[in-house]
């Protein structure tokens, strides 16, 4: 199997998980203050607050290889993708802190599931001669979104 246009967007598309990751992850470090005085947040409550994502991203990397090995990782991908939009309107319009919470949680589920599935789909979809590199863009686009986060900080 040759690498081709249709395969190198593919794994380019599966790894924008990663940058997800990396964004959704660091993007509430620059929000603390804000969020501290809209929701009268105390110190405890605002470390839950920045927590619930990795509370969810724990949840999420145990339990995608279910849908994964159910219904395929395309399919499940596509499903943590509307996760994470979901997540993202939710926190954007979340109307308390506990709606806030929610919606970190379940951000943090579609994050940890598609730290499992992403790579794992890339080195499906990839020739052994290129698999290294492309899974390896995944990993790059972690990176790449933390980068994305602290320059919208």
């Amino acid at each position: 199997m040759r690498l081709n246009l249709v395969l190198l967007r593919s794994a380019a598309v599966a790894a924008l998980g990663g940058l997800l990751f990396g964004f959704d992850t660091v993007v509430i470090s620059g929000t603390t203050q804000a969020l501290t005085e809209l929701f009268r947040l105390t110190p405890l409550s605002l470390g839950v607050t920045v927590a619930s994502a990795l509370a969810g991203t724990i949840v999420g990397s145990l339990l995608a290889g279910i849908p994964g090995d159910a219904w395929g990782r395309r399919d499940s991908l596509r499903i943590l993708a509307v996760l994470y939009l979901v997540s993202a309107i939710g926190c954007g319009l979340a109307w308390n802190w506990t709606a806030l919470v929610a919606f970190r949680v379940i951000g943090g589920l579609a994050i940890g599931g598609s730290s499992v599935l992403g790579p794992m789909y890339i080195a499906e979809i990839a020739p052994a001669k290129y698999r290294g590199r492309l899974v390896g863009l995944f990993q790059f686009n972690v990176v790449f979104g933390i980068l994305l986060a602290y320059l919208s900080n």
